[in-house]
């Protein structure tokens, strides 16, 4: 096989978790008094709790101290959660849960490479807490997606060498964080593979399995 193991980044590749995010953090740009839009929430994608509250801060009048950043980061996810209780199984994006598998029973690796500190808990509500191989997400990495952290660890914690990894993206940051990891990537979703990034193009979900076999 050309790949011995799959990467999925989490929300837009497994599931669809956006909606949610983009409520939690109105709610909290509302209480701030900061204006905020599907534009500037387009810009967080694949980016952490932290630096997607910098990037919302842009248009903030004022300054903020770190512990008032941890507040307000910290209250955005506990709005995030209460909505996310609301997932389950039928939550998953048409055709993952057939083809993930698919992809195990054909003996390869999966893994998640996500940011979201959520990332345990999500799988969770799908019921896939215990299918992936390993888990690499924003509790574990201290840089966010452009940087690879969060792919070079879920190769290391699979032992795979990087060229021996596919990963599954719907973001162009998360795209170039593979890239810059070593590592093939497979572009999901209309702006992915608008931005030419990725090694392959999926236009189903289920493509992935002629692109391994």
């Amino acid at each position: 096989m050309r790949y011995q193991a799959i990467i999925f980044d989490l929300d837009g590749v497994i599931c669809r978790t956006d909606q949610y995010h983009y409520l939690a953090w109105k709610q909290v740009a509302d209480e701030l008094g900061i204006p905020f839009d599907e534009q500037v929430n387009e810009r967080l994608r694949g980016v952490s709790r932290m630096a997607s509250f910098d990037i919302i801060l842009e248009r903030y009048d004022g300054t903020m101290s770190d512990e008032e950043k941890i507040h307000w980061t910290d209250k955005k996810n506990e709005i995030y959660k209460s909505m996310l209780t609301q997932m389950g199984p039928d939550d998953m994006l048409e055709g993952v849960a057939d083809t993930l598998h698919k992809l195990r029973a054909m003996g390869l690796d999966l893994a998640i490479g996500s940011s979201s500190r959520n990332t345990k808990f999500i799988l969770g509500q799908l019921g896939l807490s215990d299918f992936f191989d390993a888990i690499s997400d924003g509790t574990n990495i201290t840089r966010s997606k452009p940087d690879p952290e969060v792919f070079v660890k879920a190769a290391e914690f699979l032992n795979r060498a990087p060229a021996e990894c596919l990963v599954v993206e719907d973001a162009e940051a998360g795209l170039q964080a593979a890239t810059a990891g070593g590592m093939d990537s497979a572009a999901f979703g209309e702006i992915a593979i608008r931005s030419g990034l990725g090694t392959w193009n999926l236009e189903r979900f289920s493509d992935l399995i002629g692109i391994v076999a």
